[in-house]
């Protein structure tokens, strides 16, 4: 009979979900990978011993999945989220009802360890649906698990980002960069920060809601241009008022539907909405130091991954 703790994770090849994977099997777990497709989640069988990290199907829309995934889990954590919808994903499907069924199945299986990635900003009342259906996750998971530990990172950035790494193309080939929301402040954290969170919230006695930023906080052009130093190159910051912009994130919203989804939604209307907001730890909020975690700075990450946007001599 195995006696290592199993933990299950919900998205875990993701960007997020695959460092708490590789933290918590160092530390001893077996850790079952709860996703859609576990024929594109082996890579995550590296970060273990032989068969200590396993991959298996689950879809958090479906019942019958979702609990299998559980059955025998001593705890859970929910790293699921998308940040745009589509034909297939909706932000009430995905991050309001998901994250009900897995808390739900959880507490159901006598689970008492618990954890659910949101996102700061969230907020019931929220013009954003993103935001909305983060809020509605949450009081969901609450409702169900009251001593669960609920995270809200802002930005998270690393070497999988679609962040830094985004603009970062952008910058190799455009001499302009256009931003929405230029001067809304955002306080962005290490990836494997918010992974010690969550490995920390499963190991202690913590509960409630932790807002996760790093030390630094910036504006959107203050990133851009930080970014911009990292990688060595000079270009234009142009803001994009957010009337024209939410025009534009409807163009691209009826092109991408046109296309069958082959035009990349680079921007939508809801995000237009949540760029109007800054997103920074609240204060008074739990943060990261609540949880014995000391964030890390992006000088010490971003010249890592960024480097292979400079020009080549």
């Amino acid at each position: 009979m195995n006696t290592h703790p199993l933990v299950v994770i919900f998205g875990g090849s993701g960007f997020l979900g695959r460092y708490i994977a590789q933290r918590m099997a160092h530390q001893g777990w077996r850790v079952r990978v709860a996703v859609r497709h576990p024929n594109e989640a082996m890579f995550v069988q590296t970060y273990g011993q032989v068969e200590q990290i396993v991959p298996v199907q689950a879809n958090i829309r479906d019942d019958v999945s979702t609990r299998a995934a559980i059955v025998g889990a001593d705890a859970v954590i929910n790293c699921v989220g998308i940040l745009s919808e589509d034909s297939r994903q909706q932000f009430d499907a995905v991050q309001a009802d998901g994250a009900a069924r897995i808390a739900l199945m959880a507490a159901d299986a006598g689970i008492t360890k618990f954890v659910h990635v949101s996102s700061i900003g969230a907020d019931a009342d929220s013009d954003s649906k993103y935001l909305r259906s983060k809020a509605e996750g949450e009081a969901a998971v609450l409702a169900a698990m009251p001593d669960a530990v609920i995270l809200r990172p802002s930005i998270i950035f690393g070497a999988e980002d679609k962040f830094f790494n985004k603009f970062g193309t952008m910058a190799r080939y455009s001499p302009v960069l256009p931003l929405v929301g230029a001067n809304s402040k955002f306080q962005p954290v290490y990836v494997d920060d918010v992974a010690a969170a969550a490995q920390a919230a499963i190991n202690g006695n913590a509960s409630g809601i932790f807002e996760l930023g790093g030390p630094d906080i910036e504006t959107f052009r203050g990133l851009m241009q930080r970014m911009l130093s990292v990688v060595r190159r000079k270009r234009i910051l142009f803001n994009i008022p957010f009337g024209i912009a939410n025009i534009s994130a409807l163009f691209i919203e009826l092109a991408h539907k046109a296309s069958l989804g082959i035009m990349p939604l680079m921007l939508t209307r809801d995000q237009v909405k949540s760029l109007r907001l800054d997103n920074v730890v609240s204060p008074g909020a739990k943060t990261l130091a609540d949880l014995g975690v000391d964030a890390t700075a992006m000088e010490a990450v971003l010249d890592t991954y960024l480097y292979r946007f400079r020009p080549q001599k």
